[in-house]
């Protein structure tokens, strides 16, 4: 494959995940509770990309690395699950705001677990970040009169819990194929959504089971399935910080649906917004090269 193709899959994987929050209010609207969502969305998520691991490469895994990858799965489930608790207060296009802020928790990590301090263009860009938050969670003309305190506490757990699966997910089991870790990983979301949701107490009949399984099926291919497994193809091939700008596709794609399905208000200033956020993510990825001085 060419480099322009691998950049593609991650690209495409950032929008399937943009797409999510639309399928998730629309499953409220049917009058499916987070609970059934959760469970059914792994459920069926995890079933998918453990069929598509039946024909990939596998290696054989100790007990101890089996259970640290199916650990490492549970922050993908707290994230879906903290996502899924901001939209039933916020509108889909404010959530993925506070979702998007893992890019300075991100560096807050570093510092935290590495020590390592922000460049000052990684300060720049998170000055940047945070401007754009102001414009496009509408601080400026509204306050804070549209925002839920709830929704906006569940909105930043669930930017912490996602920094914290992308850090794990990059240093453990780093010598296991790609389809093979994903399909772990969300075993163990699978688990501990089931530990939390029981799914016979939150499934009264199989009735109720079916009739989430187009929403669950939609989010399980598209949040579960395919977004780790096109990254996990692209972004060892075009590198971290390309790959960050690219996946960054879930932001747009996740405001523009908002507008179009679920005909939510979006303003000039929050597009002016989601555009400052996007211009942040470049700038604190990009490499800028010094000139090279004239020396003849």
């Amino acid at each position: 494959m060419r480099l322009w193709m691998y950049a593609l899959l991650v690209f495409t994987g950032g929008c399937f995940l943009g797409a999510l929050s639309t399928s998730v209010k629309l499953a409220y609207e049917a009058g499916f509770s987070i609970p059934q969502i959760t469970v059914s969305q792994f459920f069926y998520g995890t079933a998918l990309i453990w069929l598509v691991w039946l024909f990939s490469k596998k290696k054989r895994l100790t007990l101890k690395s089996a259970g640290v990858l199916l650990i490492s799965g549970i922050p993908m489930a707290l994230t879906g699950t903290f996502y899924y608790f901001s939209l039933q207060t916020l509108d889909a296009s404010l959530a993925i705001i506070f979702l998007f802020q893992f890019v300075w928790v991100g560096s807050l990590f570093d510092y935290v677990i590495y020590r390592k301090r922000p460049s000052v263009q990684q300060w720049a860009a998170i000055a940047v970040l945070l401007a754009g938050s102001v414009l496009a969670v509408g601080l400026i003309t509204d306050g804070v009169t549209n925002l839920s305190l709830q929704g906006v506490g569940f909105g930043m757990l669930s930017a912490f819990t996602f920094t914290t699966f992308v850090f794990v997910s990059g240093n453990v089991g780093r010598n296991v194929p790609a389809v093979q870790k994903s399909a772990v990983f969300a075993a163990g979301g699978l688990i501990f959504a089931c530990i939390v949701f029981p799914p016979f107490a939150v499934f009264d009949s199989a009735a109720s089971f079916t009739a989430i399984t187009p929403y669950a099926l939609f989010l399980g291919l598209f949040g579960v399935t395919l977004p780790p497994l096109l990254f996990a193809i692209g972004m060892p091939r075009i590198g971290t910080s390309t790959g960050t700008i690219l996946s960054a596709s879930e932001l747009p794609v996740a405001v523009v649906l908002s507008a179009m399905v679920l005909n939510e208000t979006v303003g000039t200033l929050q597009w002016a917004g989601v555009a400052v956020i996007l211009i942040g993510i470049v700038a604190g990825n990009v490499r800028w090269r010094r000139p090279v001085a004239d020396t003849g």
